[in-house]
């Protein structure tokens, strides 16, 4: 990276040709400096009469990411990244954006200013502002529908999504697509070529027809957030913008943009999402300090179930080769056609051409004899959630791996430590804790066992980012970060359910929270079965004295598990469905508060909230009490992206800042004169609310 003493922008000159490099690597983030630097260096060469075109393109191997999210939360100064877009458009002088990379969000609102724009087939463009929150800012907003049509900018612009150099080629977003060794020569080229055409007025590139299918598929997106529970406001003004673009000139839909701009940084769900964004950051970065990662090439993957097929696909997608081990030969069949049934759906769907499915195909074998893992750089265990065995599969793991191999459990909740200590090489033993399906999910809790190596815990960070994962570091307890903490809140929902709320409103008064799905429809989906093997196997150390709700294990001794078997709290009739209520679900309930001599009492959904976040956060603050969580941030980013934690919110403790933690005490110390044992406030929180402190303010302090 630069010092504040090296040019941010790098000036060549050929044949009247001004090439402008950006200058901030690795992804030449706009920041002040830069911004500054580039305004001059245009400013300079509209009086250069040396100068007769100019290329823009970045150093390093990349165009621009957009903002430098340092500056994230700081007074920003002049000029805006939208000043240098101004600029840029206003030049006498071609000026032709040359794009490898990443040419995202500001990067692409400058190269959309250019007068050309040249990239390579690889380069990835996008305007990704609405993830954080926000809209595009250096007039992203007006440009892009201007020159590839409104139509084709909502998905973009709307979603957040980038596409490749050759797709950006057929929607008319770059010019001409080359070689990344020729491409400045390529841009240079066109600059020449432009000439005194850089001056004349672009048409736009929808017209009258355009415009108005513009205008129908912008009500349409319109209609789609108004039947959300909860839609962010960036996604509205995000529509008002485009539809500026449609209607008014330059120059008052930039200021339209801007002024939407300055409302979305101000909101709630941007300051959510920003959270959430440097949560996932500070949770990436390896805990075992300088270890090197070890090499990881050949990986195995042991037990063809819905798990295993998946952590299989996702390192046969990051190009490692795997080899499936199974049992018996029906059982490896199976593991098999579940990978290429995931592969034939992604080919359907149009996501994987036949040749790309073939060639991550052709890096796959199975075998039944643990022997074929025998160069394996990595095994993932991932057969039944049963100690015995797990106990067995490392053993054979332990007889045939080559030494340095790294032996890794995908457990759920099982003592990692113990798995370690049964074989000859605790030192190479860690969880992997992948979420179902693991190819699609992206959190990955790295569970770090007592004896483990510094490098097997880098290497399993690396390989996160390698398989397109969040990691979360977690130490060893009874499900961890994220399985510990849903226990409790899941427990607080059925300890409502019994009181007198149905399983339908809490569900409803969740999902108008935030959440995709409410924790009843949840368990549907993951399959009652799971839990209830869970219950099972913590029936023998449950404290007698504990309230226990079998509303649960009623509906399986019944056979329902949820989606699978067609019904569970919901009832499904046919496949896909979202289920829709069941009355004997009702009555289930109401027989067990009678057995229990349980009168119904209503609740609000307010009271649903507040119990449920309560319950979370307090269980969340014992996770941090005891290291199991480095950091209330590694807490927000595992519920966040494991556990369909409202994103825009940050993470359940940003949310319980946000409340404020006394008005979370005070929650639980009422709810404790109910039951003591379940509602005790943790000491953390008591400390926190004692010191005036914050969960934020710990995140700091890591």
């Amino acid at each position: 990276m630069p010092t504040p003493e090296q040019p941010r922008i790098l000036a060549t000159q050929q044949d009247g040709v001004l090439l402008l490099g950006l200058n901030h690597p690795p992804l030449n983030t706009l920041d002040h400096a830069l911004r500054q630097q580039l305004y001059a260096a245009l400013q300079t060469a509209a009086l250069d009469p040396s100068v007769q075109a100019i290329v823009l393109h970045g150093a390093g191997g990349n165009f621009s990411a957009g903002a430098d999210i340092r500056e994230f939360g700081q007074p920003r100064q002049p000029p805006w990244a939208g000043d240098v877009a101004l600029l840029i458009e206003a030049s006498a002088k071609p000026v032709v954006a040359a794009l490898q990379g990443v040419a995202l969000g500001g990067g692409l609102e400058l190269a959309l200013a250019a007068h050309a724009r040249i990239g390579t087939a690889g380069a990835r463009l996008g305007l990704p502002e609405v993830k954080l929150g926000l809209l595009p800012g250096g007039g992203g907003t007006q440009r892009l529908p201007r020159l590839i049509g409104a139509t084709a900018a909502l998905p973009l612009i709307l979603e957040g999504r980038d596409v490749s150099g050759d797709a950006a080629l057929a929607l008319g977003l770059l010019d001409a697509v080359c070689d990344e060794a020729t491409l400045l020569d390529a841009a240079v080229r066109k600059a020449r070529a432009l000439g005194d055409d850089a001056a004349v007025s672009r048409p736009r590139a929808d017209g009258e027809a355009g415009r108005q299918a513009g205008l129908a598929a912008i009500a349409v997106q319109r209609e789609r957030l108004a039947a959300k529970p909860h839609s962010l406001p960036a996604q509205r003004l995000l529509l008002d913008c485009i539809q500026a673009a449609l209607e008014q000139p330059l120059e008052a839909g930039l200021q339209f943009e801007r002024q939407a701009f300055l409302q979305c940084v101000a909101s709630p769900e941007h300051r959510g999402l920003a959270h959430a964004f440097f949560a996932e950051k500070q949770a990436g970065k390896s805990p075992a300090g300088q270890a090197r990662p070890r090499a990881v090439q050949q990986a195995g993957v042991v037990g063809g179930g819905t798990m295993g097929a998946g952590i299989a696909v996702a390192m046969l997608n990051a190009g490692l080769d795997v080899v499936l081990i199974e049992r018996d030969a029906a059982s490896l069949q199976a593991g098999l056609d579940r990978i290429n049934s995931v592969y034939q759906r992604q080919v359907d769907s149009g996501k994987l051409d036949a040749a790309a499915r073939a060639q991550r195909l052709s890096r796959l074998s199975a075998a039944t004899d643990y022997a074929a893992l025998s160069a394996a750089d990595l095994v993932v265990e991932a057969v039944f959630e049963d100690m015995d065995v797990k106990a067995q599969v490392f053993a054979e793991l332990d007889r045939v791996c080559r030494p340095g191999a790294i032996l890794a459990t995908n457990t759920s909740y099982l003592d990692i430590n113990r798995i370690a200590r049964g074989i000859s090489r605790p030192q190479d033993v860690i969880g992997l804790h992948f979420f179902s399906p693991a190819n699609v999910m992206k959190l990955l809790e790295i569970v770090v066992p007592e004896q483990v190596a510094d490098d097997v815990v880098a290497t399993s960070f690396a390989l996160a980012r390698r398989l397109r994962k969040v990691p979360v570091r977690a130490g060893v307890c009874d499900g961890f970060i994220g399985n510990r903490i849903l226990y409790v809140y899941r427990e607080a929902a059925n300890f409502m359910m019994e009181d007198g709320a149905s399983p339908y409103q809490i569900d409803q008064a969740l999902e108008s929270f935030g959440y995709a799905m409410g924790p009843f429809r949840t368990a549907d989906l993951t399959g009652g079965d799971i839990g209830w093997a869970t219950r099972k196997r913590k029936a023998a150390t449950r404290p007698p004295e504990a309230r226990y709700v079998r509303v649960a294990d009623r509906l399986c001794e019944r056979g329902w598990f949820g989606q699978k078997t067609g019904r569970g709290y919901y009832l499904y009739p046919e496949r896909g469905q979202r289920g829709r209520q069941d009355p004997e679900v009702l009555a289930v309930i109401e027989a067990e508060r009678a057995e229990r001599g349980i009168e119904a009492r209503p609740f609000k959904d307010e009271e649903i909230v507040r119990r449920y976040m309560a319950a979370l956060v307090n269980e969340a603050a014992k996770v941090l009490e005891d290291g199991i969580a480095l950091r209330p941030a590694d807490i927000d980013t595992a519920l966040v992206n494991g556990y369909g934690f409202p994103r825009w919110r940050g993470g359940p403790m940003k949310y319980a800042d946000d409340v404020g933690l006394p008005a979370i005490l005070a929650d639980l110390e009422s709810y404790a004169r109910e039951d003591a044992g379940f509602w005790a406030p943790s000491e953390l929180l008591r400390r926190l609310v004692r010191e005036g402190s914050t969960f934020g303010k710990l995140n700091q302090q890591h």
